[in-house]
């Protein structure tokens, strides 16, 4: 389960496609390669989301899209 808490790190780590979803709505997780040391929370405050809680459920729906298998 992703939450606010999530380590940046650990997002990417164990879900590669959240980068670009974060990047698509202007939110870089990753400088130089490394990820933004600190939770997707924080992250999210830095760039002064209005509604974090919206980006969290979006990019939830998003990954579980990536994770559900092709219709056939």
């Amino acid at each position: 389960m992703i939450g606010l808490d999530t380590r940046v790190e650990a997002l990417v780590e164990d879900h590669p496609d959240a980068i670009g979803f974060l990047m698509e709505r202007g939110i870089v997780c990753l400088v130089c390669g490394e990820a933004f040391w600190g939770t997707l929370g924080e992250l999210l405050a830095q760039k002064r989301i209005a509604d974090p809680e919206a980006v969290l459920a979006d990019l939830e729906a998003f990954l579980a899209e990536r994770a559900s298998p092709a219709p056939d």
